[in-house]
């Protein structure tokens, strides 16, 4: 608006108006007061390393290029962040990395459209955005002292895998650990040589299963419910945790349920075509709850109120 057309009232309060330009104060500020100043701001990210996990997924590795943000940044198992490729668009993608690990996070890739496909064109080097946490991650410090039952499908391993390198990492805190991983095809199954170490340690209980075998499978055949016919757990000590697609979700219940499992112990990270990530446009609103900000990590209870959420 023209400075003619301004009341004297409105000429004086402008005159009063002082603005501070971005990033003027950032040298006095902490890598948690820039976070939490403006959480719709991604921080660049260098990719230090990249692992083809399958045809279509990868593992990219980022550090933050500001020490600031680098040494301040810190997640719960569970939880994602943002990602912002300049030009191209945002995405949420969860963590993978456990916060053990300081310095640098891990997240799994899978190529399925444009977004994505530009990322896995990306080498080491290469600069993106990167803003978060975001969402309610599993409830780690509750289940210190408990068994974990860790059940994943599919591209659903990538989150759990935080919660499960978090229990590796404290190792001491934590009773009996069971692993159960599903996967349609041998070529789909991921972090297969993390599994290949976890399969001859004493303290670790693991089975992997593929729907559809092939001349260089060995092992178990089926769903990822199957491997539950042979398991043996103290229901009263354990916690439950599942991850995968949908329909997955409430067979697994189901079958933690027939071990005696209770409801209150078993937890659940929902994939939804999450958008912002601050709960604004709506994009993963399961029912009356948005999976961004509620979640993605949901107890059963919380889950079974939610419309469509097992489905």
């Amino acid at each position: 608006m023209p400075t003619s057309r301004l009341t004297n009232v409105e000429r004086e309060a402008l005159a009063h108006v002082t603005v501070e330009p971005l990033g003027r104060n950032d040298h006095a500020m902490t890598g948690a007061e820039l976070m939490a100043a403006n959480p719709y701001r991604p921080w660049p990210a260098r990719i230090t390393a990249i692992t083809q996990l399958t045809p279509n997924e990868k593992l990219f590795e980022f550090r933050f290029i500001d020490e600031r943000i680098r040494n301040a940044f810190r997640h719960k198992p569970g939880q994602f962040v943002e990602v912002s490729l300049f030009g191209v668009g945002e995405a949420p993608i969860s963590i993978t990395s456990s916060p053990t690990k300081e310095g640098f996070i891990e997240l799994c890739v899978r190529k399925a459209g444009r977004f994505t496909t530009k990322l896995h064109q990306m080498q080491c080097g290469d600069i993106v955005g990167i803003r978060g946490p975001f969402g309610h991650g599993f409830p780690i410090d509750d289940m210190r002292g408990h068994d974990v039952l860790f059940v994943a499908g599919g591209l659903g391993i990538a989150p759990l895998r935080s919660l499960i390198n978090n229990v590796h990492d404290e190792r001491s805190d934590f009773g009996k650990v069971t692993i159960i991983y599903g996967s349609k095809t041998p070529s789909e199954m991921m972090f297969l040589n993390q599994f290949s170490m976890w399969k001859h340690r004493d303290d670790f209980e693991l089975h992997l299963t593929v729907d559809n075998p092939d001349e260089t499978w060995d092992g178990e055949v089926g769903v990822v419910t199957k491997p539950f016919e042979q398991l043996e757990i103290n229901p009263a000590n354990t916690f439950g945790t599942v991850c995968g697609p949908p329909v997955m979700y409430r067979f697994v219940v189901d079958a933690m349920r027939a071990k005696g499992i209770d409801y209150d112990h078993i937890y659940m990270s929902f994939e939804r075509h999450m958008k912002c990530g601050m709960g604004k446009c709506g994009h993963c609103q399961i029912g009356h709850q948005y999976c961004c900000i509620d979640g993605p990590v949901f107890n059963y209870w919380e889950a079974l109120n939610i419309q469509g959420s097992m489905r």
